[in-house]
């Protein structure tokens, strides 16, 4: 229609199906009815054990970040289970929701690539539509979880980046979207393709880009950086930003005047350059004191940009680099591997350094962070590091035995001497300096490439002994400050088992083994929307002035009045047991309290569907 707003959307098979897991532990699924009871099903999590660290103390010969200083954060949540059953809990269990919705800060996932070894029935195009309701199931529930401030960074590369897009232009909103970061993660690759893949693709989204781009952080500026501001005459400014002169490529005719240098000299930029200044602009700056004209007060002018006037950092650019952030080796072979040596090399640990640098830029200390798909624990781990709060969970049981849960328990003990745990650089020796727009690391290059010359090509005694001269010259040493002490702590839960099951055919949905006692009790509550109330000896669950009771087994008048009578003025209850005694509905319709009658299963779905819009 004319005029009407539109909407460009990605299309594929069954988009209005839902998915399902097929196959415990395995990106295995099938399609059902989004209204089907299995897909609906909102499962609670199950804490199985707390683990703690300490922070060790300083050391006297260590250097020492404002970093390592922070207090541990112990307020995280590492889950083993279905990334989409995960969601469902944090978005609905009311004890989650309430702590998590629209509180994260920032969400780095790094799903699966979707290659042919990525799920169970691999079958090209389909595959392609799994993947895609997967995701957008996921990228639904992980909106809401975000702050209005958060941001949502997905790693991929190549296979889906095209169509993820597309994905997250219609679930956030193509206004929204922010940047696509190219991250070097390989720049040695090679192979017998048409083209090496050196890179992957950070797609990064706000939920809110105006309200996020307000709040998103600058990058530390690096030493090289801060050696462009000088200070050769004193002024009492500060150090300022060293120039070429004061010229430009462009400008009219009015950007042409002379100007009297304090040497007496009258100058006017060449020819094809112009003042990059106006002629107001330059006196008022001259009568402050902020034009430079050299040493000598004999050189074009320029005026002077001082540190403390230029904004706190430097404005995050898309090309990451792996010098900047670190390698897909790096984050493997480096540190992955040797932290634990005894387990078969992970597959695609990703370096603390690129983590890092996202979180730098999205959040700051205390802040949520988030990550379904947790891997090696790559995204906590640097979390933990930079003191902020996070909550990740991972599918594969044997990734999360091996890998995520004792790599975060060799975290938060301070046994993890890797990733970002220490700032590693170069320092120039004693005496060497080091020149403007340079630093410590070109210093080291040049040496490196000197003993390479040396060792390669018969030198004269002269220049050998000029070789020996200049290495003294640009002589550094390697450089280490502490980031990370250890301390702080995680809950490690699980998801419950499932209490429904259904059978389409019949359209009857059934109580699964596994339902009963206390299991039974939580999946009710958080289906029907209820807090638990684990220190009420009468009810199970509490919201607003209504009460829950399961009832395993049957629900009769005698049980209905002697629930009844616990409650308070103005309280209500919801009844909820897997056998009703003929009438009780009806009568329960006539107590002098309200009462609510739900059986277990068959109005489970039906009153939640009804009281949540599901």
């Amino acid at each position: 229609m004319a005029g009407a707003k539109q909407l460009l959307q990605l299309t594929w098979f069954n988009k209005d199906k839902a998915l399902i897991p097929s196959e415990e532990g395995r990106y295995a699924y099938e399609w059902v009815d989004p209204k089907d009871p299995r897909y609906c099903e909102t499962r609670a999590l199950v804490v199985d054990e707390v683990v703690t660290g300490e922070q060790s103390p300083k050391d006297e010969g260590t250097q020492y970040s404002e970093r390592a200083d922070l207090e541990p954060t112990d307020d995280n949540l590492l889950i083993l289970g279905e990334s989409g059953d995960v969601l469902e809990a944090l978005t609905r269990v009311p004890e989650l929701r309430e702590k998590y919705l629209g509180k994260v800060k920032c969400i780095y996932i790094d799903p699966p690539f979707n290659t042919a070894q990525t799920f169970a029935n691999y079958e090209d195009n389909l595959e392609h539509s799994v993947w895609l309701t997967m995701m957008r199931d996921r990228l639904v529930h992980l909106r809401k979880l975000l702050s209005d401030d958060g941001s949502i960074w997905v790693h991929l590369d190549d296979v889906e980046n095209h169509r993820m897009r597309v994905l997250m232009d219609e679930v956030f909103g193509s206004g929204n979207f922010v940047a696509e970061v190219v991250w070097e993660g390989s720049p040695g690759t090679k192979g017998k393709a048409a083209f090496a893949l050196s890179h992957n693709v950070v797609l990064v989204y706000a939920k809110n880009k105006e309200k996020w781009s307000k709040i998103r952080n600058l990058l530390d500026r690096t030493d090289a950086q801060l050696r462009r501001f000088a200070n050769p005459d004193n002024d009492p400014r500060g150090p300022w930003r060293q120039g070429a002169d004061g010229t430009a490529k462009s400008g009219g005719a009015d950007a042409r005047w002379p100007i009297t240098l304090p040497s007496g000299r009258k100058v006017t930029p060449a020819k094809g350059r112009y003042w990059a200044f106006s002629k107001n602009t330059f006196e008022i700056a001259r009568k402050e004191g902020r034009v430079y004209f050299g040493s000598n007060g004999d050189r074009l002018p320029f005026i002077k940009t001082y540190l403390a006037d230029v904004q706190g950092g430097t404005t995050p650019h898309t090309w990451w680099s792996s010098d900047e952030v670190g390698s897909s080796q790096e984050g493997k072979r480096d540190h992955l591997n040797k932290l634990l040596p005894d387990e078969e090399p992970f597959d695609t640990p990703k370096p603390e350094r690129l983590i890092e640098r996202v979180l730098q830029i999205a959040t700051d200390p205390g802040d949520v962070v988030m990550d379904i798909f947790a891997g090696s624990g790559t995204t906590a781990s640097t979390a933990q590091k930079m003191g902020r709060r996070w909550v990740v969970c991972e599918l594969l049981e044997s990734v999360f035995e091996r890998y995520t849960k004792p790599r975060l328990q060799m975290v938060v003990n301070d046994d993890d001497e890797f990733g970002i745990t220490y700032m590693k650089g170069r320092e120039p020796l004693g005496g060497v300096t080091v020149p403007d727009k340079f630093d410590p690391e070109d210093l080291q290059k040049a040496a490196k490439l000197l003993r390479a010359v040396r060792a390669t090509k018969t030198l004269s005694i002269e220049e050998d002994v000029a070789v020996k001269q200049t290495l003294k010259l640009i002589a550094t040493r390697p450089s280490t400050v502490r980031n990370w002490r250890g301390g702080g702590g995680f809950k490690v839960a699980h998801l419950a088992p499932q209490c429904f099951d259904y059978v389409p055919e019949l359209g009857l949905v059934t109580l699964t083994e596994a339902a009963t006692g206390a299991t039974l009790v939580n999946s009710v509550a958080a289906n029907l929307n209820f807090s638990l109330t684990p220190d009420n000896r009468h009810f199970d669950g509490k919201r607003g002035s209504m009460f829950l009771k399961v009832v395993e087994g049957r629900l009769d008048r005698e049980k209905v009045e002697e629930l009844l009578s616990h409650l308070g003025e103005s309280e209500g209850v919801t009844l909820a047991a897997t056998e009703l005694e003929p009438g009780i509905r009806q009568f329960a319709r006539t107590t002098d309290k309200p009462c609510q009658v739900v059986h277990i299963p068959n109005d489970i779905f039906t009153y939640s569907a009804t009281q949540e819009g599901k």
